[in-house]
């Protein structure tokens, strides 16, 4: 198993869509918020995000954020789109990811997480045996930390979307 292998790379959250996740057998998304819903530290969704999740939560997907970030981040923000939510979650560590299993009801197999980074989000979600839907940031960080991360992840990303075809769009 290549744990740093997405199952998927989408351009954005948004093109995801429930007629892909009916295809695939998912139930169920543990959901990132930084540069996944929004953008690094911003209180507001990214323009379509609540769209989205309207559009996901009619068709009876069911949805939690799982995030590396503070609680004082990530409580208001999930409380914006009515989403239980499980900060400071120590991604790619399982324990988060099996919170969301237990919260949502669902599987491995029919929970997928969808997140920007290779080393939290996608690794986590292999490891737990998870789809793995990689969106490509938002937009890039400007911490030194960030930056030095999105370098590694690039050769990966870039092998990956060309195995691909390019991010689904």
């Amino acid at each position: 198993m290549d744990i740093f292998r997405p199952h998927y790379i989408f351009e954005r959250t948004t093109t995801i869509t429930p007629q892909f996740l009916a295809e695939k057998g998912i139930k169920n998304l543990l959901l990132d918020v930084d540069n996944t819903l929004t953008t690094h530290d911003n209180p507001e969704p990214s323009p379509g995000i609540e769209q989205w999740l309207d559009e996901m939560r009619a068709q009876g997907i069911k949805m939690m954020i799982i995030s590396n970030n503070n609680k004082k981040r990530v409580a208001p923000f999930a409380a914006r789109l009515g989403l239980p939510f499980s900060s400071m979650s120590c991604k790619p560590l399982p324990i988060d990811y099996l919170r969301g299993l237990q919260a949502l009801g669902g599987s491995r197999k029919n929970t997928a997480i969808v997140g920007d980074q290779i080393f939290t989000d996608v690794m986590g979600g292999n490891l737990m045996g998870m789809p793995c839907l990689m969106v490509l940031p938002i937009r890039a960080e400007e911490g030194a930390g960030f930056r030095f991360k999105r370098k590694i992840e690039k050769g990966f990303v870039e092998k990956y979307l060309a195995q691909q075809g390019g991010a689904i769009k």
